[in-house]
């Protein structure tokens, strides 16, 4: 029994309520991102955000809503193409839910290393499409998904498709993975370091970690999202770092290599 039961349907959920939790849970950080008080927690200063980052906060929005439309488009056709109206879904048992969450983050880590990789390495690719992410040298959580729309489609919605699929999760077990993919990425990007934050203090790969991609120093290293940080350690691309107090306030993740 979920909440939505019997209003709308689990693949009408799957597709939208990320979207919406998205722009919730974003727009909660955005609001609280420039509060006096959080400023201890901050891991770039207000100044560096200003004077680095390359795009204008409405033309980031206006990216995240065109890849948000065809993350829909895509999340519709799949749903339509898996599941069959005639069949009563029945679901399996927690502990398979679990597995089948497991298997769906390994295989959308995997997924986004090797393309989000290759879309450093080969310099047309990062030129003309990965770059507009990099725009964000300071992130914050509402560009956590603002991309150039090749880059959506390839790297976030057919990684999420994918991962969908091979899992074998039926629509309802969508709903809460894809959420918990968006809640994950949005934290990833929000620019703060907070006391008690159950992402950064349970994952490796979190704000600090990706904090570092961001860098100049750390373009070319952890290059893993959303959930762990695997592929990074296997294959020599993980960048440790000290995470330090500055003195005029906030964190800053200080790479440990040149």
């Amino acid at each position: 029994m979920v909440p939505w039961e019997g209003c709308v349907s689990d693949e009408t959920m799957g597709t939208f309520a990320p979207i919406v939790l998205y722009w919730v849970y974003a727009g909660g950080y955005q609001l609280i991102l420039h509060r006096r008080p959080l400023e201890r927690y901050r891991l770039h200063t207000r100044a560096e955000e200003e004077e680095k980052n390359l795009v204008s906060l409405p033309a980031v929005v206006r990216g995240v809503l065109l890849q948000q439309l065809v993350q829909a488009i895509v999340a519709m056709i799949l749903f339509m193409v898996t599941s069959d109206s005639s069949v009563t879904v029945v679901q399996p048992p927690i502990v398979v839910q679990i597995f089948q969450f497991l298997i769906a983050m390994l295989v959308m880590d995997s997924w986004q290393y090797f393309v989000h990789r290759y879309m450093h390495q080969n310099k047309f690719l990062y030129r003309h499409i990965h770059s507009q992410h990099h725009r964000l040298i300071v992130p914050y959580a509402i560009g956590a998904l603002y991309n150039h729309p090749l880059e959506g489609l390839l790297l976030d919605t057919l990684g999420g498709a994918i991962s969908f699929l091979v899992s074998g999760m039926t629509p309802r077990t969508a709903v809460f993975f894809f959420c918990f993919a968006v809640l994950k990425t949005v934290d990833d990007h929000c620019g703060l370091w907070l006391p008690y934050n159950i992402f950064q203090n349970l994952f490796q790969n979190n704000t600090a970690y990706h904090d570092i991609h961001h860098q100049l120093q750390g373009t070319k290293y952890n290059y893993s999202q959303p959930f762990f940080s695997i592929w990074d350690i296997i294959l020599g691309t993980h960048m440790p770092y000290n995470l330090v107090s500055r003195k005029e306030g906030g964190f800053e993740a200080r790479p440990l290599r040149d």
